[in-house]
């Protein structure tokens, strides 16, 4: 019992390995792999080549599917160069497998002695993050030799031969095993590894550990799918790809994998060898040969999973043209007519608020929660689509756009964020308990909303047109706005004091929203600081807000 544990216990040491690698690895170099991917869409053997050395990096070709599949499902990669990356990316796991089976336990000391100390005291540094890449392979290379040992005497129990004597009957259920086992540990490359490790110590026969192999390259490409189910039809399409070219050479491969076994060994006598060279010959072969029937798999998929039109206008972006990308000016514009949009849908939700101030309108409260994912997605499209405007070829103004179109858009996706918990709050006390204010909490709200808007439509104005006095008016507005938010608390105090029973139910709501309205109010009229900024007038519009509140106390 406790040589099982020990064996269960290097699996669980292997697995955590690779996790640690893969996660150290992202961390340290993340944006620059996903920028090498992100520029491999001009030449099919290119985006091959990425994916082999992407993957190469991370150790884990599920790693590189998640980056791909984001990028088609935010439309910058098209499902032929995400196919061709993703081929590229089973190769790369492969090789690694080769790379991890040599005899390296004596480097495992070196690494973890090096990597602890190292990223101990930088964790939050690129350099800790390389301390913990050695760690992870430190702890991969450990297993394999703690498998090693393990499993010499497991041999000499009969229990155990009847253990993995369920595994020599059928190909079939072989490679089924082979694929949970890369699910559950997610990672195919731990699944290989344990593999020629088992087939090493004579635990397994190397008919099974073939038929283990490919069922671990097929247990990859369901993870793969399995991570896109939440995702668009784009992202499922290459998923869906992907497992279909490793389904296929699963099929063609398992019939010959007794005759591959018998033959294997004279080429290979050691079996560890024989596992891990099969492994990279296999997928090598498969992916070269399904370089050539990426176009027809990307028809079948396309049809097979279609884009569905939207039923609105809301979830997908209109403006964000890819072939204005070259010319960044006319990029901008496309990005700023996005925005716009973006406040449209907070402002149809700013007028759904009023509505809920008044009624207990359970399925308008609803729709305005849904509208927030409108604008979280229209806020990723537009982020993305800035990322891909080349900021050398910006000169001062355009650059200083750059700014204005990325910091509106963050400010308006907190207003979405804000107007969501609003919402939450408005159904879960007032609705669920069928509360309403009282008329004097209904005229104060009320004043405040209509404020909102009235800021947000001139603080989208300012951002079009940079005016000056339209700017300097939302500053004063935003002052305007704080002294009637500090106002109109005090008078809801007033009321609590004076026992009005709607005053009492509502209070904590009440003060929730003048609080969260002062927080949008201040997103919105933040456009007004750029514009001051540049002109030079910030200071003396403050200046000349401070003279004239103190000419007002005169008074």
């Amino acid at each position: 019992m406790l040589i099982l544990l020990n064996l269960l216990a290097g699996v669980a040491l292997l697995v955590w390995g690779s996790h640690i690698v893969r996660t150290g690895i992202l961390r340290v170099l993340g944006a620059d792999l996903r920028s090498v991917l992100g520029r491999s869409t001009s030449s099919r053997w290119r985006a091959f080549l990425a994916g082999v050395g992407v993957t190469s990096l991370v150790q884990s070709s599920n790693a590189t599917a998640v980056i791909v599949t984001s990028f088609a499902a935010q439309g910058l990669l098209p499902l032929t160069s995400g196919l061709a990356i993703m081929l590229g990316g089973d190769v790369g796991t492969a090789l690694m497998a080769r790379v991890l089976t040599l005899d390296l336990s004596w480097l495992s000391p070196i690494l973890i002695l090096f990597g602890v100390p190292l990223f101990l005291s930088r964790k939050q540094t690129r350099l800790g993050q390389v301390g913990r890449t050695l760690i992870g392979l430190g702890l991969i290379l450990l297993a394999l030799h703690l498998i090693v040992e393990t499993a010499q005497p497991m041999m000499q129990g009969a229990g155990v031969r009847v253990m993995f004597g369920a595994l020599t009957g059928d190909t079939m259920l072989d490679a089924l095993v082979g694929a949970a086992f890369a699910m559950l540990s997610y990672s195919s490359l731990a699944a290989v590894l344990l593999t020629a490790t088992l087939a090493s110590s004579g635990v397994i026969s190397l008919k099974v550990a073939l038929c283990l192999v490919i069922g671990a390259n097929l247990g990859s490409g369901l993870l793969a799918l399995m991570g896109t189910l939440a995702q668009n039809a784009a992202a499922r399409r290459l998923a869906l790809g992907s497992l279909a070219f490793k389904l296929t050479g699963a099929l063609l491969i398992l019939p010959f994998a007794p005759l591959l076994a018998r033959g294997l060994p004279v080429l290979i006598a050691n079996p560890r060898e024989a596992v891990v060279g099969f492994h990279v010959i296999y997928n090598t072969l498969r992916c070269c040969a399904c370089l050539s029937l990426i176009d027809p798999v990307a028809r079948i998929c396309t049809r097979v999973l279609p884009d569905r039109p939207q039923p609105n206008g809301e979830l997908r972006p209109l403006h964000l043209d890819a072939a204005a990308l070259p010319t960044p000016t006319l990029a901008l514009a496309h990005a700023a007519r996005e925005v716009l949009r973006i406040g449209d849908i907070v402002r149809t939700m700013l007028d759904n608020i009023a509505d809920l101030i008044h009624d207990n309108n359970l399925d308008k409260a609803r729709e305005t929660v849904r509208m927030d994912d409108d604008v979280d997605q229209l806020y990723a499209a537009v982020k993305s689509y800035l990322t891909l405007i080349s900021r050398e070829q910006l000169d001062e103004a355009d650059s200083r756009r750059w700014t204005d179109i990325i910091a509106l858009t963050i400010n308006l996706e907190h207003a979405g964020d804000i107007i969501e918990r609003i919402v939450g709050d408005i159904e879960e006390k007032k609705i669920a308990h069928r509360l309403s204010f009282s008329e004097e909490g209904l005229g104060e709200l009320d004043d405040l909303q209509a404020r909102l808007v009235s800021n947000l439509q001139l603080g989208l104005s300012v951002f079009l047109t940079n005016d000056l006095r339209c700017a300097e008016r939302l500053l004063a507005e935003k002052e305007r706005f704080r002294d009637l938010e500090r106002a109109y608390s005090y008078k809801h105090l007033d009321r609590l004091a004076g026992q009005t029973l709607r005053s009492i139910e509502t209070s904590a709501l009440h003060l929730d929203l003048i609080s969260d309205m002062k927080r949008l109010n201040s997103l919105f009229c933040s456009t007004a600081y750029p514009v001051l900024d540049a002109a030079g007038a910030l200071h003396d519009t403050r200046l000349r807000k401070r003279v004239l509140d103190t000419m007002h106390v005169k008074e």
